[in-house]
């Protein structure tokens, strides 16, 4: 038997699975700064629902540090509810102490979205600002200006920290945001029909 698949439901999928309301929840790990930021999304449009940071005592043991990384973010997706989570890549240092314990502040994070059953999606700072203002390499401060004109927010949080992980969280909207993102998701034609058997007409 032939199985003939109906293009046009396929691509009417598509956008039903871009435009769908969610709220994303985005993370730029750290040993002594986490920032935080949260956007609901709704079709192509985004808005702020909070941002902020989580600072951690220089004089505290690494591990409460972890402790305290776990915890928030727990109550982060206890509190708000978020559908995906975004997380920036450590960049490679020289100091492989420090790459270190950054690399477990990261890794902590996912833990707690994972176990909270939230798909998970790293993305590079290069990447990350590539998708917000167009140029990889721009600076932090022009970063937070694109996010003034995409989010249309104001005054500018103390950290820096709380603006590059509003940039992972706007960052994550715009790759969700394309239709071939579902594609993606599904790794490939194949994996979608098994997913979609109503999308195949016999």
């Amino acid at each position: 038997m032939v199985l003939l698949f109906r293009y046009q439901d396929f691509c009417k999928n598509i956008l039903w699975l871009a435009n769908k309301a969610k709220i994303i929840l985005g993370i730029d790990p750290g040993t002594l700064v986490m920032g935080y930021g949260l956007i609901h999304v709704e079709g192509k449009k985004a808005s702020l629902i909070a941002m902020d940071v989580l600072k951690l005592s220089r004089t505290k043991d690494h591990y409460e540090r972890l402790q305290l990384i776990h915890s928030r973010i727990h109550e982060l997706i206890q509190e708000f509810k978020p559908t995906c989570f975004a997380i920036e890549a450590p960049f490679f240092g020289k100091n492989v102490q420090s790459m270190l314990k950054l690399g477990r502040a990261q890794g902590v994070a996912i833990a707690t979205a994972m176990h909270a059953g939230l798909p998970v999606t790293e993305y590079s700072p290069k990447k990350v600002k590539q998708s917000v203002t167009g140029n990889g390499n721009a600076d932090k401060e022009q970063v937070w200006l694109m996010l003034q004109r995409i989010l249309s927010i104001g005054e500018q949080p103390d950290y820096f920290d709380a603006t590059d992980a509003l940039a992972v969280a706007v960052c994550h909207f715009y790759q969700e945001s394309s239709p071939l993102a579902a594609v993606s998701k599904a790794k490939g034609w194949e994996q979608f029909l098994q997913k979609h058997p109503e999308r195949i007409s016999r």
